[in-house]
This record gives C-alpha cells, structure tokens and sequence, in this order.
C-alpha cells in the first residue's frame, strides 16, 4: 500500500448561520470531526484534494457555482497521532493541512462514506468548536465568522 501523504486540506461546512456540520469517525467512536482528507498526489491541486473529499466524505457537490469552497490562505503544521503514523512513510512525523470553508443550505443532503463516519451533526459553531477531537480542527471552526 502506498504512504499517505503528510499533507491534506480541512473543509469546515457550515450554513449561512454559522451552524458546522460535524462527522463522526468509523472506529473511534467520539471522535468528531470536520472533512479532512490527504493529496492523492503531491502535485495534485489543493481545491481538487478539497472538491474529492467533500464528496468522498458527505456527497456534498461543490460545484463552483452555488457551493463554493473557500481556501482561507492559512496552514497548520501538526504532529500526526502515533495510531495512524503507520500510514505514512517511516520517520514521517507532522502533518501539513490547509484550510477551507464551503457555505451549504442547512437542509443539504449527507451521504457519509460508512467506512470512514458513522453519524453527522448540525451544532452551532462554538459548540461545534468544543466537540472537536483536533485541535487545529476547533481552531479552524472557531476562526469561521472571519472568513464569510
């Protein structure tokens, strides 16, 4: 199997009042999250990482019309858990992720992928800020009313 590589995008999904949609991990039960996702290639775009996984992730289309995906200019670098290093190549310790927004209508449909969620939820933007497992991941959230 090929390595992950060591750099990915994070969607926060949200309605126009600041609602986020949040996505529960298969296999570790409590861990909510945002859409996250690696580069399929190194030289693969950043928004076509983002369009894949947010279809991958919910079936949400962003389809550069009606739903846009935002790339907000901003990075984090994090150390990757030691429970999923085994995916990336040896030594391989951080994570670089970009961050995204894309704005949806509350009522859009969710097709999780049942092998990476089992369940999703609509919370306002500070608690699903609180719920978050990543830290990265509520600071993104709680940074959103900035980047509408």
């Amino acid at each position: 199997m090929a390595h992950k590589i060591p750099e990915s995008v994070l969607v926060v999904i949200h309605t126009a009042d600041l609602d986020v949609l949040l996505i529960e991990r298969a296999g570790n039960p409590g861990y909510w999250q945002s859409v996250t996702g690696s580069k399929d290639a190194v030289d693969e775009p950043l928004l076509t990482t983002a369009t894949r996984e947010l279809f991958e992730e919910t079936g949400i289309v962003a389809d550069g019309r009606d739903v846009l995906l935002r790339d907000w200019g901003l990075q984090n670098i994090y150390e990757i858990y030691p429970v999923w290093r085994h995916r990336y190549a040896p030594g391989v310790t951080h994570n670089l992720e970009h961050i995204f927004s894309v704005q949806v209508p509350r009522n859009v449909p969710v097709m999780l992928s049942p092998r990476e969620h089992t369940a999703h939820v609509w919370l306002p933007y500070l608690e699903a800020a609180d719920r978050c497992f990543s830290p990265s991941n509520a600071e993104a959230i709680l940074q959103l009313p900035q980047h509408l």
